[in-house]
């Protein structure tokens, strides 16, 4: 009789391969099918640029002017506030106005003559003139809502109309003495 041969067990057969081989090529597709399904979950380039911080150039804004950017789809202003506007917004009786809130609270320290606010009237959402140059100013020289008639001052603080709150302040910070980062 002729005598069979027996492998120790230690060694691979040809069946032991072919279970490698599966094994491996099932991971790799389940591995290829988990990567587009994982990077459906993450934010597309798009959304993480509206939401990005975005840094501003102060030199080209000369005294007394200001400019109208856009930050995650809302229109902000940013203006060079003179001396006089700096004085007359520090000066208001905070009792007086409909939403007390002192300049200081809305600028920082020692950059009193940069004001940053979101540029849509508190009543409807309308955008108020009085950032460029030959805008209407309304009564507190600031900021007007022609469509109901708010009048905001050179702090953006609401003085007269039917708005209900100031222009608020946006996140931001000065990175240098020409350049801030809102958000």
């Amino acid at each position: 009789m002729a005598e069979a041969k027996s492998s120790p067990a230690s060694e691979p057969t040809r069946r032991d391969m072919l279970f490698l081989a599966t094994g491996a090529m099932g991971a790799a597709g389940v591995i290829a099918l988990a990567v587009p399904f994982v990077r459906t979950l993450a934010p597309n380039a798009q959304t993480i640029a509206a939401g990005a911080p975005i840094e501003v150039d102060l030199t080209p804004i000369p005294e007394g002017q200001g400019i109208k950017l856009f930050w995650r789809g809302k229109l902000i202003f940013v203006r060079s506030r003179t001396k006089a506007e700096i004085e007359e917004a520090q000066k208001v009786n905070l009792a007086s106005l409909p939403d007390p809130q002192a300049d200081s609270a809305r600028v920082k320290p020692g950059k009193e003559n940069w004001l940053v606010i979101y540029g849509s009237c508190t009543h409807l959402g309308c955008i108020p003139g009085g950032s460029a140059a030959g805008e209407v100013r309304g009564d507190y020289n600031g900021w007007f809502c022609p469509c109901h008639g708010s009048h905001y001052d050179t702090s953006g603080r609401i003085r007269k109309g039917p708005a209900p709150t100031n222009l608020p302040v946006p996140p931001y910070a000065f990175l240098s003495d020409t350049k801030i980062r809102i958000g």
